[in-house]
């Protein structure tokens, strides 16, 4: 594409259209724009638009396309043969890197943003080594005195940096990070003082003061990522300067910043809670030397707790605030802080009750944000919350005190309890702080998978369940005191581990009520609970509730659960999903008599979202659950097979046809199960597919490739004979396909899948005219690109097709590409890497293969291949005998890793799609090692004395020793 004023408003008139609401006009405007990704000057022609196009709209359109092209295509995956090109050519990225800073630093802040994101993705792959003078350009405009250019380059920095915070170390971090502290750490502290001295200079004008505190925040934020890895020399020799100012800072209160909104943190709360976390991060990991700074800060974060009012604006600040507290209260030498009782009462009076009082904020999010509210409240994205860091906080004083803390707050939860009891549609909230208080006294470590796993053994667990939980979910109203409903659910799902059996099998009936509760957060509760109850593991490693427990509910479990996917907000709620999959994967053929009417919710269900799937867990659920209904039906009644594929056929051709990207995967995986459960040859519904199965645009995406090969492979077992006979033609695009797939270093393994299905089950004839150009691809493969985990797969496949085909096929195919090939193969390939086959039903085909060839393949006793026998065989024996070669060369440790870019659906695997491994020489050999000593002991009948004296001229004793063994078992001798 040319930079020219046509191509720009060719490009203006596109954009456009993706904002249109209109699919039919938005799509095809998003085709467009994707066909012309890879086109030279695109990028260039983006930055041009947002330059100078007179639309606001355009501009921030072009930002926002510019940023996405960039986290899509900047990155080379230096592990590709033929996968997906670079799609930017160098001169584009030279000239980008050449314009993207001044014109992020001279663009709207709204513009800046997005090329200040795409600078710090180009500046992951580029940076330093790419792009050496990018810091040096930044630090430059430092000189500026433009607050809106210096903002645009801290921001910048900011994103460019925060990686540091969670990278692993390394020689290569270490050196960029140095690197950045020679040029960046001193500018970096000459503008913190600058700032803060602009800022006592312009006091009094907010507008100043709101650009300088904007500035302020990001120096502090910079602060953290480049002190977090290791405390720098150089911020050490500066900790006076910072420090000093940090504490100022904590300490200052502007009117002019002072903001009125509630909700909204205004600039000073931000700045003083990254104050609070970087002081933090010096008290955790820097303690020595920031011991002599301790002490002001305890006092001047503590006076802000006591001082700081109720807001939602101060909740970051707070919990920051709080979260430091906690992280000095376990440290071992900073222990005398808190050792006076009158301390410990104080900090739990002032700072953790307090905050843990379930707030007006809170209420509304529990009933108009519930999503929001259970994401913080069950999934642990509460880290901001007060309530999280008041947890961690009693958390971190039960390290040292846990008997006098619990003292204190057992008299706490008591007087609270007591309130509640006097008037309860008043006090409700004095109950729900007290089971809060409870929960984060017991819990000392937590899991996901687990709930608790220590407890508090001065904390009565069952007993407060007994006399305070379970009298809330056993009233006659389900929708009553909601909030306490909720806590009462939560309490059981996190102590499931310390309240007895016997309580959970009485909670049971109690959550199936409460899936019919009208409050969301109730209801998913309910279902999370079951779920996780469902989880739970007993002796012997069974679930510990058993299905025959389950059975006088197993009806109004699985009525409750679908009626609550229709209450208002929960129609994809992934915990209902979620609580559905696993219910059936317990109950098993309990479910059976309730299949119909539940496959036909599930399909209706699926209908309804594949129009717009927004919720991906809930499909990926949605889908489990089909999964098991087919599993379970089918393994009692492998007939009913025909009844599903009725009931979802529809649904899929309509998924297939409008091409819904999300859901096609999952499509293909459950078409494999059913299409596997067939015993006879295949369907014509399922023939009638197989073309378009095959067509290139299926295979351009990675998410298809792994379930669209499972299908052609179940195709290949049931109907390799229909298709020889009614679809030969198609024979060819198949092969296609395996071309396409050998060509790729990620994707060459699913290739040799196909492959091994094709040579395994298609009749013989039907190939012949295939077969060497088969093998030529894959000898083009080998020496353009030879990788441990493609000679692996490449081994696998010599050795089937020996066994398919027999010894004497194999070495006549090598030996017509090329004379003497089948020495070299043997010689450069089997012999050395046969150790590297993992697996053990990859093993076997190997160690089958292998006898054939020593055995069944007359050139090699009587030609110039007999010297390779011994070695061929020393190597067999060592496949059986010694550990497996898992070395793998360093340069091929991320191929497995297949980067996708941008928006593609990765491929997510059904667990309960899961294929049973299969055994293709099953029948035929069952232990290859007797298997081995028969065919020798054939082989010797055939010609007496050759085979001993091979073996004694150059086998080496051990594995002679080896070899005996195996003789003596299979109760043969060689002749």
């Amino acid at each position: 594409m040319e930079l020219s004023d046509a191509n720009l408003q060719t490009l203006t008139e596109y954009l456009k259209k993706t904002l249109d609401p209109d699919p039919a006009i938005r799509r095809p405007a998003e085709k467009f724009l994707e066909s012309v990704e890879g086109s030279q000057n695109y990028p260039l022609l983006l930055l041009t638009l947002l330059e100078k196009s007179q639309e606001n709209v355009i501009k921030v359109c072009a930002s926002v396309t510019f940023k996405n092209y960039i986290k899509r295509n900047w990155r080379i995956v230096g592990i590709l043969v033929e996968d997906e090109p670079n799609k930017i050519c160098e001169s584009d990225r030279i000239a980008i890197k050449a314009n993207i800073v001044p014109l992020m630093l001279s663009s709207p802040e709204q513009i800046q943003k997005q090329l200040s994101d795409a600078i710090s993705i180009i500046g992951r792959e580029d940076f330093p080594q790419k792009w050496p003078d990018l810091l040096t350009e930044m630090v430059n405009r430092f000189q500026s005195g433009d607050f809106h250019v210096i903002n645009g380059v801290l921001r910048t920095a900011h994103s460019l940096f925060k990686r540091y915070r969670h990278e692993f170390k390394s020689n290569e971090l270490w050196t960029e990070i140095k690197l950045v502290l020679d040029a960046f750490a001193l500018p970096l502290t000459n503008l913190f003082k600058a700032t803060i001295e602009l800022c006592s200079t312009h006091a009094n004008d907010a507008s100043a003061l709101k650009v300088l505190f904007s500035s302020l925040i990001l120096i502090a934020k910079l602060f953290y990522s480049l002190n977090f890895q290791d405390l720098p020399e150089f911020f050490e020799d500066n900790m006076e300067t910072w420090m000093t100012n940090f504490h100022t800072l904590l300490t200052l209160d502007n009117k002019l910043l002072q903001t009125d909104d509630e909700e909204e943190a205004g600039l000073l709360e931000l700045l003083k809670s990254q104050i609070c976390d970087n002081a933090a991060l010096y008290a955790q990991k820097y303690d020595e030397e920031f011991q002599p700074y301790l002490p002001r800060f305890v006092t001047a974060i503590w006076n802000l707790l006591v001082t700081t009012g109720q807001e939602v604006k101060y909740d970051l600040l707070v919990s920051n605030a709080i979260q430091f507290l906690a992280s000095v209260c376990e440290r071992p030498h900073y222990k005398h802080l808190f050792e006076d009782q009158n301390t410990l009462t104080s900090i739990c009076e002032k700072v953790i009750v307090p905050n843990m009082e379930f707030r007006a904020a809170d209420e509304e999010a529990f009933e108009d944000n519930s999503e929001e509210y259970i994401r913080r409240d069950l999934e642990g994205s509460d880290i901001d919350t007060r309530r999280r860091a008041a947890c961690d906080l009693v958390r971190g004083l039960c390290k040292f005190f846990e008997g006098p803390v619990t003292g204190i707050f057992s008299g706490y939860v008591n007087s609270m309890l007591q309130e509640y009891a006097k008037n309860p549609s008043v006090n409700w909230k004095h109950k729900d702080a007290a089971i809060y208080l409870v929960t984060s006294l017991a819990s000392k470590a937590q899991t996901q998978k687990h709930g608790i796993t220590q407890a508090n053994e001065l904390v009565n667990l069952t007993e407060f369940f007994v006399n305070h939980i379970q009298p809330d979910l056993k009233s006659a109203s389900v929708n009553e005191f909601p909030v306490l409903k909720a806590d009462g659910i939560k309490y059981i799902m996190i102590f499931r581990n310390q309240v007895p059996k016997e309580q959970l099998l009485v909670s049971i009936p109690l959550l199936i009520n409460h899936l019919q509760a009208e409050s969301i957060v109730v209801h998913t509760y309910a279902a999370h609970a079951l779920e996780r109850l469902f989880t739970m593991r007993g002796t012997n490693n069974t679930t510990l509730i058993t299905a025959a427990e389950m059975a006088p509910f197993v009806e109004v479990l699985l009525t409750s659960l679908f009626k609550a996917l229709t209450l208002p907000g929960s129609s994809e709620n992934e915990y209902i999903m979620k609580a559905i999959m696993r219910s059936f994967s317990l109950l098993q053929e309990s479910i059976i008599p309730y299949i119909p009417s539940v496959i036909t919710q599930l399909t209706q269900k699926l209908l309804a979202v594949s129009k717009n799937p927004s919720k991906p867990h809930f499909n990926h659920y949605m889908f489990e659950s089909i999964c098991l209904s087919i599993r379970i039906t089918c393994k009692a009644n492998p007939d009913a097979v025909g009844s599903f594929e009725e009931a979802l056929f529809m649904v899929f051709t309509e998924i297939l046809q409008n091409d819904v990207q999300e859901f096609i995967p999952y499509v293909f995986q459950v078409m494999s199960l059913l299409l596997e459960m067939h015993k006879n040859e295949i369907p014509s519904s399922y023939m009638a597919l197989f073309p378009h199965l095959l067509q290139p645009v299926l295979w351009e995406r990675t998410g298809n490739i792994p379930p669209l090969v499972r299908l052609l492979q179940a195709y290949l077992d049931r109907g390799a004979n229909t298709i020889a006979s009614a679809a030969a033609d198609k024979i060819p695009g198949l092969l296609g396909v395996f071309q396409k797939l050998i060509a790729s270093k990620a994707n060459d393994h699913q290739g040799f899948y196909l492959l091994n299905s094709i040579i395994e089950h298609m009749p013989p004839e039907s190939l012949d005219q295939y077969r060497k150009q088969i093998f030529i691809l894959l000898f083009q493969r080998l020496q353009n690109s030879k990788t441990t985990k493609f000679i692996k797969s490449f081994l696998v496949f010599i050795n089937l097709y020996c066994i398919k085909y027999g010894a004497l096929a194999l070495q006549e195919i090598f030996d017509t590409i090329q004379p003497k090939m089948f020495g070299m193969v043997l010689e450069k390939i089997i012999i050395p890497e046969i150790q590297k086959v993992s697996g053990q039903v990859e093993k076997k085909i190997c160690a089958v293969g292998i006898t054939k060839i020593l055995t069944e393949c007359p050139p090699m006793m009587d030609t110039e291949y007999t010297k390779l026998w011994t070695p061929l065989l020393q190597a067999l024996i060592g496949l059986f005998e010694l550990p497996e070669d898992d070395t793998i060369p360093d340069e091929e440790h991320f191929i497995d890793i297949e980067d996708t870019a941008g928006y593609q659906t990765a491929f997510s695997q059904l667990a309960f799609a899961g294929k049973k491994e299969h055994d293709p020489v099953g029948q035929m050999v069952n232990n290859p090692r007797i298997h081995l000593a028969q065919s020798l002991h054939k082989l010797s009948t055939a010609c007496p004395g050759r085979v001993p004296s091979m073996l004694s001229t150059s086998l080496n004793a051990e594995a002679l020793q080896y070899l005996q063994g195996y003789l003596q078992a299979a109760s043969v001798t060689l002749l």
